[in-house]
């Protein structure tokens, strides 16, 4: 039950910080032009891969956890959920990211824009992710399927 219950808070803590990125931090981004943008995108971005690449792996750990010691099925499933975002942003997000990262604030224009834009859509996911893992550590504790 230990276990459930931290990935329960690793999880909203997770979601939270993948909402409040989309819901407050993007848009008030996109207010910048171009080149400011790009600047303030690039060291939020490495901030918060390392904050939420950790929480997404612990959260796996304790659905691990839950299910080794108690054959947690749903906790597991929310550990596995937490773990889905490792591969959707290697796979998925991250060419996005590489083409960020090399672009110069000097050399920001329209289309590094409309990559941040689709950057905060494919983020908006890992939001997605983060809230199944919520719910699925929450049944977890309640005993509900």
């Amino acid at each position: 039950m230990l276990a459930e219950l931290i990935g329960l808070v690793i999880a909203a803590l997770f979601t939270g910080a993948a909402f409040y990125i989309n819901f407050a931090e993007q848009p008030a981004r996109l207010q910048l032009d171009d080149a400011a943008l790009l600047t303030q995108w690039k060291p939020a971005y490495k901030r918060g891969f390392v904050m939420q690449a950790s929480l997404a792996v612990a959260g796996f750990l304790c659905g691990l956890a839950a299910f080794g010691a108690e054959g947690d099925g749903q906790a597991l499933a929310a550990g596995l959920v937490m773990l889905a975002n490792w591969p959707y942003t290697l796979l998925g997000i991250m060419p996005t990211n590489n083409r960020l990262m090399a672009t110069e604030p000097s050399a920001a224009g329209p289309q590094t824009r409309r990559l941040i834009e689709h950057w905060g859509r494919l983020h908006a996911v890992r939001t997605a992710l983060g809230a199944l893992g919520v719910l699925l550590f929450l049944a977890a504790l309640t005993g509900e399927p």
